[in-house]
């Protein structure tokens, strides 16, 4: 597992003296061939590229968790309502429909998984990576949890429960990981910077303040 992540973060086609991965490689090259047979524009594309670098994403998840940390009334409405809580922040759309958040304590740790396909929450997390989609990662995370964060470099306490959550086309998950200690003092957007893509799935946890600089 932790090689697959390895590999999707960091295996660049160095010989190849390109910055792309073989996959990446590969869609650009069909993303060529299309819009040279004129099967697709280039604008949608560039749309669409916008649409998830600026408008969908991981980045509207962490504000969301920053906002569940900050603000106590926040906090309860995402427990009680998350697709309404997540749209008054102005996060709605495709697969952001059925949302429910789950929060991370000293005693219980929440982790995602689709064991039948890829089901994500795209308006809080954007597009899976690849690892999400990946026949290991989703079997695994079920039979062998604490085997899965260990791989990812989380290690709990064995007192701590992991509550592993299977998302359909009906539900989808969000993880507020615990606020990491010594933020005290800082507002919304420095919170959010703390929270990774990984720690709102389950499988890593946010930065601390040192970490995040």
């Amino acid at each position: 597992m932790d090689e697959q992540h390895h590999h999707h973060d960091h295996d660049h086609d160095h010989a190849g003296h390109s910055h792309l991965t073989a996959v990446e490689a590969k869609v650009k090259a069909l993303e060529s061939l299309l819009v040279e047979k004129g099967y697709v524009e280039p604008a949608a594309i560039d749309a669409l590229i916008e649409t998830y670098e600026t408008e969908v994403g991981p980045r509207n998840g962490a504000r969301v968790v920053a906002k569940a940390w900050a603000d106590p009334v926040f906090r309860a409405a995402l427990a009680e309502d998350a697709t309404a809580a997540i749209a008054s922040l102005g996060y709605t759309g495709r697969q952001g429909e059925h949302m429910v958040a789950v929060f991370n304590g000293p005693d219980e740790h929440h982790l995602v998984v689709c064991t039948l396909c890829s089901c994500y929450p795209w308006t809080v997390l954007g597009l899976p990576p690849t690892w999400y989609k990946s026949a290991p990662y989703r079997s695994r995370a079920v039979m062998d949890p604490r085997g899965v964060l260990a791989e990812f470099g989380v290690r709990l306490p064995e007192t701590t429960a992991i509550r592993v959550w299977d998302s359909t086309a009906e539900i989808r998950y969000l993880v507020v990981p615990m606020r990491p200690a010594g933020t005290e003092d800082l507002d919304e957007e420095a919170l959010a910077a703390l929270v990774t893509r990984d720690s709102m799935i389950g499988v890593g946890l946010p930065l601390s303040p040192e970490a995040a600089r």
